[in-house]
């Protein structure tokens, strides 16, 4: 168990470098809800983006008919503005819901970046 920990420790800094303060959790019932709502538009956008790496797949194994691959791109980038217009209306944009994950780097690939 210690080395499970060991592991998640941040990385050190120089010692040339400040140390930052941890940051502070924030409880005001307004932060609370755009925190939730944020958290919820992540993981809505990570489906998304694991949904459209899965259908490209299937597209490139021939799994799907001419009129199902259509269907898909529709639904998807329907999915895509939906998710838009949602972040626009509460003052997001789509790289805000990029989590930095520390020593593991961004939760979601760049958007320029090709699925593997």
């Amino acid at each position: 168990m210690g080395d499970a920990f060991r592991i998640l420790n941040a990385p050190p800094t120089p010692a040339d470098e400040p140390v930052r303060p941890a940051q502070r959790i924030r409880t005001d019932h307004e932060s609370v809800e755009e925190d939730l709502l944020k958290l919820v538009l992540t993981i809505v956008e990570l489906l998304r983006q694991l949904m459209e790496r899965q259908a490209l797949r299937r597209v490139d194994a021939g799994d799907l008919t001419d009129d199902q691959e259509e269907e898909l791109g529709a639904t998807l980038m329907a999915l895509h503005d939906t998710l838009s217009d949602l972040c626009a209306e509460h003052g997001f944009s789509l790289q805000d819901l990029n989590l930095d994950l520390g020593p593991l780097g961004p939760l979601l690939p760049p958007a320029d970046r090709a699925p593997e």
